[in-house]
């Protein structure tokens, strides 16, 4: 434990196992108040509180969970008495559950001295994170208190210039790096983040999130210009809710009131049912073995035309063992579909080649591992798959004109920021 430097720590006569009447005789922990009105006032805005609690009337040691360590066996170290020991036992797990503590998170004990000069501990924090704390409280009663710091939110103008990918540029420019993610997705329908250029950059207005002085996080990003391919690509966030609760305008938006992405189609082709959804434990129809099925099967007759449900480029196309003849599409840097079990390909489809949402790109059919005709239907985002069904289609409507000089002056106040 690390002893705080500004109080002197007092002889510990406390010892784990020796049942002490931890009640009797305990001095109030808060210290001595002053009759003389000028001197508690001037006392009140000198005293320094963490947690709460007022730091000149305690010492505080300060220590962190050890690997494997328990929080009764942290209390048996800091010379807490029997009932405190035994207070544990009787915590409200929806409160503070004591078996989620962990290796490596901060605590801090306070101290003070009874009548008799007898140190006790009367309270104990712990750190969930650097936001949150859990305080237990021991001295005139027992009770658990939850505090969350406020954060602060900081607008913040950042720029960096590629010379590799977006992520090494936040990197580079000590720029959160969440940053990059936020702004694949905003772009994610504009802008091809496998074919960046050494020279490209980015100006963004956002929101920092900090606690104390530690940066957890960003908050939202207002506007960005991306410089890709020679051109500047606007982004600006535009929520009509603002001005009307009703309005369903809401997400980013270019300069001319442009909806920076696109919707994909409900489904690839037309089905008859569904006749697997998606799921990590089904019983393989062929191979009797349960396993994850993270795809959707369309039953449909052969040779039923499968469309792409988006613009994108074919990465993959061929014989793919228990897939059969397969499709692999990449719309963006964050969606990639596939298309399973196919009878035939459609003619020049290839490699490389772009396609259309809604164009066709094959034929329905029981090629691989497969019991009848169907389209096993694919979705991944961010690497991840995900259910095709429970996919979320982006707007894609321009903001209306009624809304367009809300969102034009908007866009005027954004700019300056960048």
């Amino acid at each position: 434990m690390q002893k705080n430097s500004y109080t002197k720590a007092p002889q510990r006569l406390v010892r784990c196992g020796v049942f002490l009447l931890f009640m009797a005789g305990i001095a109030s922990c808060a210290g001595s108040k002053g009759n003389d009105d000028q001197g508690t006032m001037h006392d009140a805005q000198c005293t320094v509180y963490q947690f709460g609690l007022p730091t000149d009337a305690f010492r505080i040691d300060t220590g962190q969970v050890h690997d494997g360590e328990t929080l009764g066996g942290i209390f048996c170290r800091l010379g807490a008495s029997r009932e405190q020991q035994n207070y544990l036992l009787c915590l409200n797990k929806d409160e503070f559950d004591y078996r989620t503590i962990r290796s490596g998170k901060r605590y801090y004990a306070f101290y003070a001295p009874d009548t008799l000069g007898v140190e006790h501990l009367c309270h104990w924090v712990y750190e969930q994170d650097v936001r949150t704390a859990v305080v237990l409280h021991m001295q005139d009663s027992f009770y658990v208190e939850q505090q969350t710091k406020d954060i602060d939110v900081r607008p913040c103008t950042a720029e960096a210039v590629i010379e590799s990918n977006l992520w090494n540029a936040m990197i580079n420019n000590d720029l959160p790096v969440s940053l990059a993610l936020e702004l694949s997705e905003i772009y994610a329908w504009t802008i091809d983040f496998f074919g960046l250029q050494q020279g490209d950059s980015i100006r963004v207005y956002y929101d920092e999130q900090w606690v104390d002085n530690n940066r957890i996080g960003i908050g939202r990003i207002h506007a960005a210009h991306f410089y890709h391919a020679r051109t500047w690509q606007e982004a600006y966030y535009f929520d009509a809710r603002c001005t009307m609760p009703d309005a369903q305008c809401v997400g980013y938006f270019d300069a001319d009131g442009n909806s920076l992405r696109k919707a994909f189609l409900k489904a690839p082709l037309n089905y008859k049912r569904i006749s697997s959804h998606f799921t990590y434990a089904r019983k393989h129809p062929i191979y009797k073995v349960v396993r994850p099925h993270t795809g959707v099967d369309y039953a449909a007759p052969a040779g039923t035309p499968v469309v792409s449900i988006g613009d994108g480029v074919v990465i993959e196309k061929g014989y793919k063992g228990g897939g059969g003849n397969t499709v692999k599409i990449r719309h963006n840097s964050t969606y990639t579909t596939a298309y399973l079990h196919l009878s035939k390909f459609a003619k020049g489809l290839a490699v490389g080649k772009h396609v259309a949402q809604g164009e066709v790109i094959g034929y329905v059919g029981s090629t691989g591992s497969s019991t009848g005709p169907h389209l096993d239907f694919r979705v991944w985002k961010g690497g991840s798959p995900i259910d095709p069904l429970k996919m979320v289609s982006p707007p894609v409507e321009p903001i209306p004109a009624e809304l367009r000089p809300t969102s034009d002056s908007v866009v005027v106040g954004l700019r300056e920021h960048l």
